[in-house]
């Protein structure tokens, strides 16, 4: 009895463990694979949605049939089933897969719905990629074991922040660059464009040409008779 019951157990702890691996190796080996490829293997989506010129979003909608295990006398088989579910979260039955492609390759491989099975996450959603694992695709990526677990989904590499380019001050030659005294509280302009007035030389005043005056010759007065 005690080896039936530690055989059933040691059976409903692999229910589960190897579908959630296969769900997580999917979010690995099918990033860069074709829209085309993706429908061969995994089949033609419940629904598709464009998002613009670039990006569509493929729904995969899987459910899953949950027996009943069969109760004997000497082991109740339903009544360990069921605390096992209790204490693992549940047993679920159906998945929800989004695959976002971007420029007919796919970019990003989620899953929803209630999806985890009696040991490991999302192993409902194995369903719907098991096809794309099974048999390599020459379009996707190569697998990853250390990137593959059955309990975390694998997490996609950080993007680095765009470099922010520094404001650019344009100055004509011959102008010193002004630094515009901003408020708080006010955007900043990318470019600052700093004009100096040029300076006119004066002028030198012209000078007028000094003429030497000629001196006329005097004249003798001429002395008038007085009668």
């Amino acid at each position: 009895m005690h080896v039936s019951v530690g055989s059933m157990l040691l059976g409903l702890s692999g229910c589960g463990y190897y579908a959630s691996r296969t769900a997580h190796k999917a979010q690995v080996i099918m990033i860069g694979m074709t829209e085309q490829d993706v429908q061969a293997c995994a089949g033609i989506p419940t629904k598709t949605q464009t998002v613009d010129d670039h990006v569509k979003i493929f729904e995969y909608q899987r459910g899953r049939n949950i027996g009943t295990a069969t109760t004997s006398t000497l082991i109740p088989v339903q009544s360990v089933v069921n605390i096992v579910r209790d204490v693992g979260g549940g047993d679920g039955n159906n998945c929800i897969a989004d695959f976002r492609i971007v420029d007919g390759k796919v970019q990003d491989v989620y899953y929803s719905g209630d999806d985890d099975m009696l040991v490991g996450t999302d192993g409902v959603c194995s369903s719907v990629v098991r096809g794309c694992v099974r048999r390599a695709v020459p379009s996707g990526s190569p697998p990853n074991f250390w990137k593959t677990s059955a309990f975390m989904q694998p997490q996609p590499a950080r993007q680095p922040a765009p470099a922010t380019a520094p404001a650019t001050t344009e100055t004509i030659s011959g102008a010193a660059p002004i630094t515009p005294t901003v408020a708080p509280g006010t955007a900043l302009p990318v470019k600052v464009l700093a004009v100096t007035p040029a300076t006119v030389p004066s002028a030198t005043p012209v000078q007028a040409p000094q003429t030497t005056p000629v001196a006329a010759p005097a004249t003798n007065a001429t002395d008038t008779p007085q009668k």
